[in-house]
């Protein structure tokens, strides 16, 4: 039988902003907040120096500005950050073409056979990681490991500028005292469920038995408890099909719904574009999305019978879908959003109905 994977995950450190640093020498040492300043705004990243004060990707920029009132805000430069991702990916290139990149600042690769030859998979991280800093002069942390969930929690353990092998032997002593948030897939309300059931750590976890796991959440109980036994045997896919394009927007002000109607087409406009870049394929679904100005997300889809062929039919979907909409008249909503899903390469999808009958 063939022998385990050799996963490595590598993660660039706090990636905007280390670039942002890098390319300020003003900006080392300092707390940096890679966001647009005002209400609506969200921080993209955080430097070390600002992470200390309790400043998270995500956060609401004015909830950073309070936790640390000294931090120096820098809006986003997507430009610069993605042609870094370039250079980092042709790195990766130099030693395996089984690359499966997760987002701009990180990836999975399976170099189970390198082409430099190297001798294991912790001296092609411990390469990958010198030319990063070398060329780059960025650093980056990786996890090595047997598959892909668990390079992914060793990447992170020995953060930033570090790495962390997970070997087969190991895999068991390892997992059984991390909590089950740990996981992938296990949330906040999945860890609430397994509280009810006395399961805090994975140990404990893997300790109620797969079939108990079954009953209760079904097949997804079954992976609960192949992941507490460290089975996932998902592989790297070096070239993941697109299955949803997207573009959403933040109102400067909360907004009506009936107001939306403006954003809807033109964030319909870029989901359209971006869908016509595949050539081979079309999404099915027209799917909007709407935030409230308290937070709450609705979702609204529809698949109709044959795809959309035209930008037209996909505006009028999505108004369609925001008829759908039940709340009370007075609410406000503060995001808009519009994508297209559930795409299939042109050769599966149902034939066209017919326009006459015989």
């Amino acid at each position: 039988m063939a022998g385990p994977r050799k996963i490595v995950h590598v993660d660039m450190d706090a990636f905007y902003a280390s670039v942002e640093q890098r390319d300020d020498p003003s900006l080392r040492g300092r707390p940096v907040v890679v966001a647009w300043r005002g209400a609506r705004s969200v921080v993209c990243a955080a430097s070390y120096e600002a992470r200390k004060f309790g400043v998270r990707s995500a956060m609401p920029a004015l909830r950073a500005e309070k936790l640390c009132p000294q931090a120096v805000f820098v809006p986003p430069d997507f430009v610069r950050y993605k042609a870094v991702s370039r250079q980092v990916r042709e790195i990766f290139a130099r030693h395996t073409d089984l690359i499966e990149p997760l987002s701009l600042d990180e990836a999975y690769l399976d170099v189970t056979g390198n082409k430099q030859g190297l001798a294991s998979a912790t001296a092609v991280a411990e390469a990958i990681r010198a030319a990063i800093r070398e060329e780059t002069k960025l650093t980056a942390s990786a996890g090595i490991a047997p598959n892909k969930f668990l390079a992914k929690i060793a990447s992170d353990w020995r953060k930033p500028d570090g790495q962390f092998v997970i070997k087969p032997a190991m895999v068991l002593d390892f997992l059984a005292p991390l909590p089950v948030g740990k996981l992938p897939g296990v949330g906040k309300v999945m860890e609430a469920k397994l509280a009810q059931l006395g399961i805090a750590s994975v140990g404990q976890l893997r300790a109620h038995g797969g079939a108990e796991l079954e009953r209760r959440f079904g097949r997804w109980g079954r992976r609960l408890h192949e992941l507490s036994l460290g089975i996932d045997e998902h592989a790297v896919e070096s070239e993941r099909p697109t299955t949803q394009v997207s573009a959403e927007d933040t109102f400067a002000t909360d907004v009506p719904l009936e107001a939306t109607t403006e954003a809807i087409e033109r964030l319909a406009g870029k989901a359209w574009e971006a869908a016509m870049r595949e050539s081979d394929r079309s999404g099915r679904t027209v799917v909007l999305k709407l935030k409230t100005a308290d937070f709450r997300i609705l979702t609204r889809s529809l698949t109709p019978q044959a795809p959309p062929t035209s930008l037209a039919q996909v505006v009028a979907i999505a108004l369609e879908l925001r008829s759908r909409v039940e709340l009370p008249v007075r609410t406000r909503y503060r995001l808009v959003g519009v994508g297209l899903a559930n795409f299939r390469r042109h050769d599966e999808l149902p034939p066209q109905p017919e326009l006459f009958g015989p």
